[in-house]
């Protein structure tokens, strides 16, 4: 073999042992990236089941963050203590008065042929209103109701304190003597009352009776037919 031939040989083997360890070096990238793209891929999975531990811990804390500032609520701010004024602001609700919220008692009146002054007042610490209706008046075991003695309903009245209220009850509006005698009135805040109360009055006698509004002087409470 000449000297040209192998210096040929030598120079062609050369390259071509570059181009194998070009290729081997190429082969070698691609299996580094794809082995990094696996174990990329393998990590995915193990990020994606860490992932809802992250929101379920952030939840458990808003849930104490806001049982703590339900906590910290006035009792002013609660559902059902008041009404909703529509500046972020509650207002109180203005309590009905009911039968039991009063401490009651009558007097017996000789205008206008002679009548039943019911006087209510609140019962200490209590501030209630009477609502702009007709008190509910009944009479006996058969439960005869007084009438309207006045064509239209008052208004709402507070009462706190001294503060009195007053119903005139005309127990007879007939003439002659017939009618039933009594010796006590029933007496609730409205037909829906729960509470009625029996009131002592002496004897009376009772035929088609009927019972003003409320009102806060006793003048305008004498009942007329």
């Amino acid at each position: 073999m000449s000297g040209y031939r192998r210096k040929a040989l030598l120079v062609s083997a050369a390259v071509m042992g570059g181009v194998l360890l070009t290729t081997a070096c190429q082969n070698g990238d691609t299996t580094a990236n794809t082995g990094a793209a696996q174990s990329s891929s393998s990590a995915a999975p193990a990020g994606d089941a860490a992932t809802p531990s992250g929101p379920t811990t952030a939840g458990s804390g808003q849930g104490t963050g806001e049982s703590a500032a339900s906590a910290g609520k006035r009792p002013e701010d609660t559902a059902g203590s008041g009404v909703d004024t529509g500046n972020g602001k509650r207002e109180p609700v203005e309590q009905r008065c009911g039968a039991n919220d009063i401490s009651w008692s009558t007097r017996a009146q000789t205008q206008a042929g002679g009548y039943i002054l019911i006087v209510a007042k609140a019962k200490p610490g209590i501030t209630c209103y009477l609502p702009a209706e007709f008190p509910t008046v009944a009479f006996g075991s058969d439960g005869t109701q007084a009438g309207p003695a006045e064509q239209s309903v008052g208004e709402q009245i507070k009462l706190s304190g001294d503060t009195a209220a007053y119903a005139g009850v005309n127990p007879k509006t007939t003439k002659g003597n017939g009618g039933k005698e009594l010796d006590s009135i029933i007496v609730a805040v409205g037909d829906d009352d729960p509470n009625p109360v029996s009131l002592p009055v002496g004897t009376i006698l009772v035929e088609d009776p009927i019972v003003t509004n409320w009102h806060t002087d006793p003048a305008d409470a004498v009942p007329s037919s």
